[in-house]
């Protein structure tokens, strides 16, 4: 046993659920380490115990001075390598240094409980995270498990659901898995939304039964037939009326998501957001990043919540204008400059400045002022500049047939840092 730290996942049945072999390893053991929980289920343990406080770290630097010592084993709720300890301890001590045995984890024992295969389920764990980026990361997923902790309860995650429109899920919440308080049930979201669970729960969702096909697509809510992927049309997106103007036009939208080149955990800048058509476009597909956008007109702050919420695109709204609005935000992969209020040269210095490795700032101009500020600017701040005019017709009927209405010239400039 010398030598090796031997991390071993525990239930809510205690050292009773554990296999022989284990159990040896715990009571052959001289120091054994874990959550205080864990600990108390081996009351009569003669060595040495140490709590799991003060954080990863602290704990990681205690083992480091026990390990090679003494014999170590430190125990783990469930699968430890499930969003669990070991997988940090492996990369600190080696995975020849550390051996894991598993227990059943949570996520297993909840699909067994709801009788249903898990190997094609979304799975994210809330605990100790934010809920906010949740919708776009689920949407259009039949089945999800959810790890919740004290504040991301099932409760809120069914109010945040319903906020989106989400109710085409069903959820089936597990308390106390594998103990002897154990209890599994089936819950609509609107009576979730109402009741109170232990802190040690596991929530499913998946698709009503009657949901129909394609019930969690965005497809379905907008009533776009079998539409999928970006660019959605633009009477899709609530906006300003009677004018119209403040949208990326869909043609135009299609060819800026191109430019950003979103990974799906970019941090994205939507600077001018007007409608929050390319903020939304850009948290569906970056849905594990953070989207903000920032829009100084109150009077467009409506339309962008609209979207937000129709769109099932989780993404921040700022009402402020830039750049004084971007001091506070994480530094971006990706920004979107759709209007600049005047501060074009300040925007681009500011946000090339911040902007990551391998970053990129995107600029919708519709005047050749803007054009050629946009890539001086860019220029200047030592960015490479590449420029497209797009210059789209749209079919209209006229007498049964069709005719191509002209649509304004937009110039997209493109910069980023090699």
């Amino acid at each position: 046993m010398g030598n090796v730290i031997y991390i071993i996942g525990i239930g809510e049945d205690g050292a009773g659920g554990l296999t022989p072999q284990s159990l040896r390893k715990v009571l052959e053991s001289e120091v054994l380490l874990g959550g205080e929980r864990q600990l108390d289920y081996f009351g009569q343990y003669g060595g040495e115990k140490i709590a799991l406080k003060g954080g990863l770290n602290l704990f990681a630097d205690r083992l480091a001075g026990l390990w090679k010592e003494r014999k170590t084993v430190v125990l783990a709720s469930g699968d430890p390598l499930f969003y669990g300890i070991a997988g940090y301890l492996v990369r600190k001590f080696g995975a020849e240094h550390v051996e894991v045995i598993p227990h059943y984890s949570s996520v297993q024992l909840a699909f067994a409980r709801l009788g249903d295969s898990w190997q094609d389920a979304e799975l994210i764990s809330l605990h100790g995270r934010p809920m906010t980026g949740l919708a776009q990361k689920i949407d259009g997923k039949h089945k999800v498990a959810l790890l919740t902790d004290e504040e991301n309860s099932p409760a809120r995650i069914a109010a945040y659901l319903i906020e989106f429109g989400m109710t085409e899920y069903e959820a089936f919440v597990c308390e106390r898995l594998g103990g002897p308080e154990e209890r599994c049930q089936l819950w609509e979201l609107e009576q979730l939304e109402q009741a109170e669970f232990a802190a040690l729960n596991v929530v499913i969702l998946r698709w009503k039964p009657d949901g129909g096909p394609g019930s969690g697509l965005v497809s379905s809510r907008l009533g776009l037939s079998s539409r999928r992927g970006f660019a959605y049309p633009d009477e899709t997106f609530q906006q300003r009326r009677p004018e119209k103007g403040l949208i990326t036009k869909r043609e135009v939208r299609a060819f800026v998501l191109s430019e950003l080149n979103l990974a799906e955990d970019a941090v994205v800048w939507d600077i001018g957001s007007g409608s929050g058509a390319v903020a939304a476009e850009c948290a569906r597909i970056a849905r594990r990043g953070r989207v903000y956008a920032l829009e100084k007109g109150a009077e467009n702050l409506p339309n962008i919540e609209a979207n937000r919420r129709k769109f099932r695109a989780d993404f921040t709204i700022i009402h402020d204008k830039a750049p004084q609005g971007l001091a506070v935000l994480p530094d971006p992969d990706a920004v979107f400059i759709g209007g600049s209020g005047g501060e074009l040269a300040a925007i681009i210095a500011l946000c090339a400045a911040r902007l990551r490795p391998e970053g990129r700032i995107v600029v919708g101009a519709i005047t050749i002022e803007t054009l050629h500020g946009s890539m001086e600017a860019l220029r200047n701040a030592g960015l490479k500049v590449e420029v497209t005019m797009l210059q789209a017709s749209r079919g209209k009927p006229i007498l049964g047939m069709t005719r191509f209405e002209g649509m304004n010239p937009v110039y997209v400039v493109s910069g980023r840092r090699e």
